[in-house]
């Protein structure tokens, strides 16, 4: 299914809730909720701690989908890659020996 438009925040707020409570019950991450790659990340890990999740990893995934919300995830994700395209176009610049 293709969505048709952002969740809102209230929307991505209750899909972490939910998909933090999956992981840390044993079960698995759904699909299409919005949450980003940083988020997910920090979910997977959970999934994967289970059953021993402890408050860290908690917090960590709490921490990342703070920063979603807040727009960090996405300004460092932009970062990275306007760094890559430097060092790519660095290269390409480089007359060959």
């Amino acid at each position: 299914m293709v969505r048709g438009r952002y969740p809102t925040d209230e929307e991505l707020r209750r899909n972490f809730e939910r998909e933090l409570g999956s992981v840390t019950t044993g079960g698995g991450l759904h699909s299409e909720t919005g949450l980003d790659i940083e988020t997910e990340t920090a979910l997977i890990a959970i999934a994967g701690a289970y059953p021993e999740v402890g408050e860290e990893l908690v917090a960590a995934a709490r921490a990342a989908f703070t920063g979603q919300l807040g727009g960090s995830n996405a300004a460092a994700r932009n970062a990275d890659l306007q760094q890559a395209e430097q060092r790519d176009q660095g290269k390409r610049q480089k007359p060959s020996d």
